[in-house]
């Protein structure tokens, strides 16, 4: 054979070396909205993370139509929880504090080391000194103390200090033209005039308010931002101790609960949290609702609709909080179908129970100031502080809508954007734009030796009366055996002794607990 036959064979033809194998391409990212981000182990939706960000209410909603009134739910760091979406299911675990603790020492992933104290949502769920962690007699005592200190909280003066640092707020861009509302006034009133109210100097509201909102979105700075939060509390309780003042921190230490500095530290710090993010929610939800819906933009402005009544509907419908804690069983249950293990963590879907078709078949109808929501939950660990927020609401909104009438959106509706976490969904801007303005330069209201409301200093006064309440006999306002005046005295509830006396009980002598309660009915019948 030839060279040039070799050459023409097959043999004799040049090989080119083999083709790499490609690497195997990514598995598609399913596009935003679908379901699949959602989902953890075991096909269980997850309550955080892209899935419930794109769209909470859809994943409310195939929650109920898969699992019905409470379904299985993820938490960060994949932790197995219980989620409540029905109405009458909520009103049931909080109507059953003996059947669903509150201590987060009881919750199973925790006692089996699942759960540390670093993790994300360990400052929300798990046990400490405050009435919203405790249950029995300890919840009523430490409750009784938030209960009746918020209740020297003076709401004219309240309003005085909203008024006046709205004002100063809107001072700050009202010659603009134009406005970010969100971070420039719904986000800095209400913690300016809860510093006050706590006992706060001036300055620590922009930091807590930054830290607040760390907290509750449930991220690695959590934990951070808790410990800045307790460490200003905590040397803000010391000041108070050596040096009382009008505010709650004064309040709460001299409370006759006797509550420790931590639990002081402990409340303080659940009222600023909780107070701060509802009502910077329910301020910045309003405005949206008045700004972007005719229903509402022509019916508060012209009247037709009080602001109250608005207040109320974006509770229906945008509640400050979605999601909070609702306990941990106290043993095993059956719950909406479903087999509830002791231990197991049960959480309120407030903004699904809302919804619930069951008690509003519509969604979005009009409720014309029903105050039937479960926006601040229900029963023993029912928001105390709820007025103060609608009190704050209220008033801000009043302040910007008057100085500013024309105020309107500077983009569509379906352009705002949102924020949502385990807990909440909030907006992340409002951008607005108005007729400039001059400013207006407010007084500041009086400190606060205006602070202490009628109320107040009718419980004072009552207090100093007591001891004369109880050395003429015990007080039967309750009943035999509940004597307040008698037990403080050290005296036992019985019969009146004396001439005539033998067998006899005193009649109802109005006590200092009845005459307390009496003057908080007529304060507020009075704000009303």
């Amino acid at each position: 054979m030839s060279d040039t036959s070799r050459a023409d064979s097959p043999a004799a033809l040049p090989v080119d070396p083999p083709a790499a194998v490609p690497p195997p391409s990514p598995a598609p990212k399913p596009p935003p909205g679908c379901p699949a981000h959602a989902l953890g182990p075991g096909g269980v939706v997850r309550l955080y993370g892209p899935g419930v960000a794109e769209d909470s209410t859809a994943v409310y909603d195939r929650l109920r139509a898969d699992h019905g009134a409470v379904a299985p739910v993820l938490l960060e760091g994949d932790i197995p929880a219980w989620l409540v979406l029905g109405y009458q299911e909520i009103l049931h675990i909080t109507r059953n504090p003996r059947r669903f603790s509150r201590d987060g020492r009881n919750w199973r992933e925790w006692q089996e080391g699942r759960v540390q104290p670093h993790d994300p949502i360990a400052p929300v769920l798990l046990w400490g000194p405050d009435c919203t962690h405790q249950d029995g007699a300890q919840h009523q005592r430490l409750r009784s103390a938030v209960n009746e200190s918020l209740e020297r909280c003076d709401r004219r003066g309240l309003r005085r200090d909203v008024t006046y640092h709205g004002h100063r707020l809107i001072d700050a861009f009202c010659g603009t033209g134009q406005a970010e509302l969100l971070s420039r006034y719904a986000q800095q009133l209400p913690m300016l005039v809860l510093a006050r109210l706590l006992g706060l100097p001036e300055e620590e509201g922009p930091r807590m308010v930054t830290a607040s909102r760390q907290l509750l979105m449930g991220t690695e700075k959590a934990v951070v931002a808790d410990q800045r939060i307790q460490r200003t509390l905590g040397g803000l309780v010391a000041r108070k101790r050596a040096e009382p003042g009008h505010d709650l921190a004064s309040w709460l230490l001299a409370h006759d609960s006797g509550l420790t500095d931590e639990e002081v530290a402990h409340h303080l710090r659940l009222v600023m949290i909780a107070a701060n993010e509802s009502t910077t929610s329910l301020i910045a939800n309003t405005l949206r609702m008045v700004l972007t819906h005719p229903r509402f933009h022509g019916s508060v402005r012209g009247g037709q609709m009080t602001l109250p009544s608005a207040v109320e509907q974006v509770l229906w419908d945008e509640p400050p909080f979605a999601v909070c804690p609702g306990g941990f069983a106290a043993y095993d249950m059956e719950l909406a179908g479903h087999t509830i293990r002791r231990g197991d963590a049960l959480l309120l879907g407030l903004a699904a129970a809302n919804a619930d078709p069951t008690i509003r078949p519509q969604p979005g109808a009009l409720m014309h100031g029903n105050r039937s929501h479960l926006s601040f939950t229900y029963g023993p660990h029912e928001c105390p502080g709820q007025d103060i927020g609608r009190a704050i609401t209220g008033t801000g909104i009043e302040v910007l809508l008057g100085r500013l009438p024309d105020l309107r959106l500077t983009v569509e509706p379906d352009e705002l954007r949102w924020a949502t976490s385990t807990w909440s969904r909030h907006l992340e801007a409002l951008p607005v734009e108005f007729t400039p303005t001059e400013q207006v330069n407010p007084e500041r209201p009086p400190t606060p030796g205006a602070a202490l409301s009628r109320s107040a200093r009718a419980a004072d006064a009552a207090d100093a009366a007591e001891t004369a309440d109880a050395a003429e006999g015990p007080d039967e306002a309750h009943g035999a055996g509940r004597a307040t005046g008698a037990k403080r005295a050290g005296d036992v509830a019985g019969p009146v002794a004396g001439p005539g006396g033998a067998g006899r009980r005193r009649r109802h002598g109005a006590g200092p607990r009845w005459r307390r309660r009496l003057a908080r009915v007529t304060r507020r019948a009075r704000e009303r």
